[in-house]
């Protein structure tokens, strides 16, 4: 009997750790369409209308899809599924339409003149009701990008009077206070986010990464650009160049070398590829009878 409850004990533990590990999730819906989970985008349907998040935390979460002349659709996956499917409605809804057309514009700007045609275009998406904070939070973007920070204050301060709990705002509120120079300021807006996200919060993880950098901390940096990676997915290979980079600053060449080939790997054509494999070469010449990290 000792033995069974033995053997009955283990198998529980054994479920329960499994349970525990991050999984793949695939979410289906309209080709091209973009995915966030718990508001953190994670990328955009193939033409057949999936996406497959290849580790996801366990428990709850909130997935919101979105694709252009389509309503937006937030649904729930639940704990132990995985697989999602979200239907989309067309719309026709001028708001809509013209807040989505802003989302692009902002996305593929390039310089201050296409920036100032998105921030005119979510303007006048927050000319048609209902209150649209995401909108709100676009124009600060957009707004931080001009270096016109005490207007993009302003957008995050009304978002939050529509939506009073918003990661995103905070962490962008951040992100200007960083860029202004106010770290205090920022340290508190990022952990604000991370705290109103319950703890995933990536885009806030890696300001303060970038708050600790400026301070010279460089191991409180890495421990939080290591934070965003796991919550990202490989998502944002930009984040190892980052980690590379603060492991070089505190003198380990090897992790930086790892970090530098992640991003290498997933980003082989990427805007700091050529710069990362003349690094790689240079700590590898340099580490010269140590063993490097696979």
């Amino acid at each position: 009997m000792i033995a069974c409850t033995r053997v009955c004990l283990c198998l529980v533990v054994f479920a329960l750790v499994v349970q525990a590990q991050p999984a793949a999730v695939t979410i289906t819906s309209e080709p091209n369409a973009i995915v966030w989970i718990d508001e953190v985008r994670r990328g955009t349907t193939d033409a057949s209308g999936k996406l497959t998040i290849s580790k996801l935390s366990p428990g709850r979460h909130t997935v919101r899809v979105r694709k252009t002349a389509f309503k937006e659709a937030t649904a729930v996956l639940l704990p132990g599924r995985r697989t999602l499917s979200v239907k989309l409605v067309g719309t026709d809804d001028p708001a809509v339409l013209m807040f989505q057309q802003a989302e692009k514009a902002r996305e593929e700007a390039r310089d201050d003149a296409s920036r100032e045609n998105a921030a005119e275009l979510y303007r006048e998406a927050l000319k048609n009701p209902p209150p649209n904070a995401s909108a709100r939070v676009g124009v600060a973007r957009v707004l931080l990008d001009l270096n016109k920070f005490k207007e993009a204050r302003a957008e995050i301060d009304a978002a939050r009077r529509i939506r009073p709990v918003y990661p995103e705002a905070s962490a962008v509120e951040g992100r200007i206070y960083l860029e202004e120079g106010f770290t205090d300021d920022a340290i508190r807006s990022f952990r604000r986010s991370i705290r109103e996200a319950n703890g995933f919060q990536p885009e806030a993880h890696v300001g303060l990464a970038r708050v600790y950098e400026e301070k010279g901390e460089f191991a409180l940096a890495i421990a939080e650009l290591r934070k965003a990676l796991a919550q990202l997915d490989d998502s944002e290979p930009v984040i190892y160049q980052m980690l590379g980079a603060a492991y070089e600053k505190i003198n380990k060449p090897k992790e930086a070398i790892v970090a530098y080939e992640k991003y290498l790997q997933l980003a082989p054509n990427g805007s700091y590829a050529a710069a990362l494999r003349s690094i790689v070469n240079q700590l590898k010449r340099g580490a010269d009878g140590e063993e490097i990290i696979p």
